[in-house]
């Protein structure tokens, strides 16, 4: 009974005496704001109102604060003071509080380091644009160099072996890879196949189509067989593992830094370097080359395709023309792509993969930049080879 009191008693809200009060009188030729009664959450909201209209007077002199009639404080009142202390030394006052009992002092000293560190963490806004730019591209500069340099440490891991335990030699896990393998090659097949298919397609008729107005439908089967051996085999097989694979990669693990069993590997002894990414890369640089000929090999069935049911050119006469107009170098010059392409994708993924914070929010942030800037590597290297080949004149 008598703790059902004492609840009821503590539910109710304050009146009277206890309800928070503010006076103010001069003392010493300076002004005194003296508080009473309890200032705690459930009854500050009743004087906010007027602790905000003398947060806007301008008053001569220092300002002081007598928190001797306070009865009790919570946070919540202390916020309310504190944000008048900081209003009054804004305006050049100084201010003292005096009164105050020894849990109130810490409750106010507590409130306070927090709201002049929330005030020195808040990001300043540059008064200029062209400062703005030049301060962004600036942190994409040291933000690439930082990812550059993880991803080196990555790809000097994985070379070095798969050493599943810290400093005891050497473990490669063929079933691992075997898995991975599955997932990412044998699971990707019917997306590549069909998405190189179409492209072929396309370029096939589209081909056919300009050259049409020359009478030279025949090169379309050269154009096709030259982009898509050299250029666009590889490329687009990159995109889509990049799109599904690398993604993957990211998800799975980001999820496992978010539960923390990342570093549960490294508390047991294990490399997670040589757990997570090792199988995970050696698979993507099995698995890519093998998706590349085999989006060869659809999209010149699409163009194959086409070209006949479009151009009325017979499968027999293209893989004739085809002969003639491509030799081993064009199949080189774009499987020799692949394994770089399979290495950018497996590195940044798992990179980003490490990046992952506490939640989910930062989960699906780096999987989308793992996507876009795996697209984006892969697009640029492919510019690199095509100057390099042409630098060599393969």
């Amino acid at each position: 009974m008598l703790t059902n009191a004492a609840s009821d008693a503590s539910a109710a809200p304050t009146s009277g005496e206890d309800a928070p009060q503010i006076s103010t009188r001069h003392e010493n030729g300076r002004v005194v704001y003296a508080f009473s009664g309890r200032w705690t959450t459930r009854s500050v909201a009743s004087v906010d109102a007027e602790m905000r209209h003398l947060e806007k007077e301008t008053a001569n002199g220092s300002v002081a604060l007598d928190l001797s009639a306070v009865r009790r404080i919570d946070t919540a009142g202390a916020w309310l003071i504190e944000r008048l202390i900081e209003s009054a030394e804004s305006r050049g006052q100084k201010v003292e509080v005096i009164g105050e009992s020894d849990a109130a002092r810490i409750l106010l000293n507590a409130v306070g380091a927090a709201a002049r560190k929330e005030r020195e963490s808040a990001p300043a806004q540059s008064a200029n644009i062209v400062i703005r730019f030049f301060e962004s591209v600036g942190r994409l500069v040291y933000n690439g160099v930082d990812d550059l340099r993880v991803a080196m440490y990555i790809l000097g891991a994985t070379i070095r072996g798969a050493q599943t335990k810290v400093g005891r030699g050497h473990a490669v896990n063929i079933a691992a890879i075997v898995n991975q393998i599955d997932r990412m090659g044998v699971g990707a097949i019917p997306v590549v196949c069909l998405m190189s298919a179409i492209v072929g397609g396309i370029v096939a008729q589209q081909g056919a189509f300009q050259l049409r107005y020359f009478g030279a439908e025949i090169f379309v089967v050269d154009l096709v067989g030259i982009l898509i051996l050299r250029e666009l085999g590889v490329l687009m097989t990159a995109v889509m593992v990049a799109g599904r694979s690398g993604s993957a990669i990211t998800a799975e693990i980001g999820s496992m830094k978010m539960r923390e069993e990342v570093d549960a590997l490294t508390v047991i002894g294990l490399n997670p370097v040589g757990v997570l990414v090792f199988p995970r890369l050696v698979a993507l640089l099995i698995a890519v080359p093998c998706l590349t000929v085999l989006a060869n090999f659809a999209a010149l069935g699409g163009a194959i395709f086409v070209a006949w049911s479009y151009s009325n050119i017979p499968p027999e006469q293209f893989i004739d023309r085809l002969r003639v107009g491509i030799d081993l170098s064009t199949i080189f010059s774009g499987m020799i792509k692949a394994p770089f392409m399979a290495l950018i994708i497996g590195i940044i993924a798992s990179q980003e993969g490490l990046k992952v914070g506490g939640s989910a929010e930062s989960l699906g942030r780096q999987v989308t930049a793992s996507v876009v800037k795996a697209i984006f590597v892969v697009i640029v290297v492919d510019g690199f080879f095509a100057m390099f080949y042409a630098a060599i004149d393969f």
